[in-house]
């Protein structure tokens, strides 16, 4: 039996917050900092970073589900 595909997105986006949420709640100093830094980075650097994201994360879920 396949597990339904909208229960394992719906699981996937909580991690996410998790994971996202973990930084800000440890180090909220830090995270206010590197907030700042993301502001004045350029589009062009922000639109590389995101690409290589999600390159990666499609890469590692192909591994995984070899």
């Amino acid at each position: 039996m396949q597990p339904d595909f909208w229960h394992v997105l719906a699981l996937a986006i909580c991690l996410v917050f998790i994971i996202e949420g973990i930084v800000p709640f440890l180090y909220p100093a830090r995270w206010r900092r590197l907030v700042q830094q993301l502001a004045a980075t350029d589009d062009r650097t922000m639109r590389m970073t995101g690409l290589f994201s999600m390159l990666l994360g499609l890469g590692l879920l192909y591994l995984i589900n070899v």
